[in-house]
């Protein structure tokens, strides 16, 4: 079946963050009122087929009342894993979950005491250090070595880091957020092994890996079996499928020891069963919308094409780094000497297009942008047409 991913979503329906003005005026309180979002982490595309299906059906069905982790719903993990990811997973393995950044904080009550911390490589996804930082733990930061445009990990400062500090654990984030960089084995393995050297419980959170651009994703699950017991992983459909309000995740944890610790912490904080649609909504991701998932991959890998062409066309002084994966291009206007907020308040008062910064990914994100090619053609065409007519009064 060929999808028609041209054809947006009405996002006034879903009451969408990103599209919500009231919102985006908090921010920018002169934004043209004909924005174009750009900004915050969810697609305008309408979910895959089968899933609208099963949640019609559902709907018309009537009864929304307690349900539970079923069956199929651990097959249809344990099969997409190994179909789509080459994971072999045992089902005692998976805990689900109400998202990753719940599943963080869980994770970081059940382990940590106050004063323990955590070490992640920045920039990074803020809400990382928010699971430290809401729960009387410490945040170590190892900036990230910006070789042009792509990132490496500072291996000496990380080693150093563990070694003096003690971090509990690390959150490491495969694919990299912002940048969409995709760790290679050799790297993952390197990671896993100076996490098991200094005691340091090595979290994955592999939640972009569904969008590959280009390359191979490897996940944390491939690590030799000798790493497994020291392993967390974290991911969901949300991205993939753009599911996020339906507020969905698992964990997969190959240690009974650690399993049983994390579960408990759900235990005291009463988080029972999952709620009927996001249940109905995963298995149905899983088991029937990989054909849509390949097809919404290649659409994006034609924004990025469109996005790329532009930029070194019409937007001098920005520089983007090269992204394996996701939707979410990561754009250095450090060249430009114009700072990231003043080109985000222009582009939402000008040019009417909401584009996200660096300001909420710990550190060492001074003068990046954060643009979502989640969209159509015709929207991003758009969107940059407005910003490039800007960019010229600019320079």
């Amino acid at each position: 079946m060929e999808y028609n991913f041209d054809d947006l979503a009405d996002r006034s329906i879903d009451s969408a963050r990103k599209w919500d003005l009231r919102i985006v005026k908090n921010r920018f309180p002169n934004v043209r009122t004909d924005f174009i979002p750009q900004w915050i982490a969810d697609m305008d595309f309408k979910a895959a087929p089968p899933i609208r299906n099963a949640l019609v059906k559902m709907a018309e069905n009537g009864a929304y009342g307690y349900t539970y982790a079923t069956s199929r719903w651990y097959d249809s993990v344990v099969n997409w894993q190994r179909e789509r990811h080459h994971n072999e997973v045992q089902k005692d393995w998976i805990t689900l979950g109400y998202g990753t950044v719940p599943n963080m904080h869980v994770l970081v009550q059940a382990l940590l005491k106050p004063g323990d911390s955590v070490l992640v490589n920045t920039p990074v996804y803020g809400p990382f250090a928010y699971a430290a930082e809401h729960n009387n733990a410490t945040v170590i930061t190892v900036p990230l070595i910006k070789n042009g445009t792509r990132y490496d990990l500072d291996w000496e400062k990380i080693e150093i880091e563990m070694k003096n500090k003690r971090p509990k654990l690390t959150f490491f984030c495969n694919p990299h957020n912002p940048s969409g960089r995709i760790w290679s084995k050799t790297e993952l393995i390197r990671m896993a092994e100076l996490c098991k050297k200094y005691k340091v419980l090595f979290v994955s959170d592999e939640v972009h890996s569904e969008h590959v651009i280009k390359g191979n994703f490897v996940s944390a699950l491939q690590l030799p079996e000798k790493y497994l017991d020291n392993l967390v992983m974290f991911t969901s459909p949300n991205k993939a499928f753009n599911l996020g309000g339906l507020k969905l995740s698992y964990s997969i944890i190959p240690s009974d020891a650690i399993r049983k610790t994390f579960r408990q912490q759900y235990t005291r904080n009463a988080v029972t069963s999952p709620n009927v649609p996001g249940q109905i909504a995963m298995i149905t991701a899983y088991e029937k919308c990989g054909d849509w998932l390949d097809q919404c991959v290649s659409y994006i890998k034609e924004n990025l094409t469109i996005l790329t062409s532009i930029v070194d066309q019409d937007f001098p002084g920005w520089e983007m780094m090269e992204m394996e994966s996701s939707y979410l291009p990561w754009i250095s206007v450090k060249k430009s000497e114009i700072d990231m907020e003043t080109i985000a308040r222009l582009m939402a008062e000008k040019a009417g297009v909401v584009v996200g910064v660096g300001d909420d990914y710990v550190a060492n994100a001074e003068n990046f942008l954060r643009l979502n090619i989640g969209t159509s053609h015709a929207a991003l065409e758009e969107a940059l047409k407005r910003m490039a007519t800007v960019w010229r009064t600019m320079i």
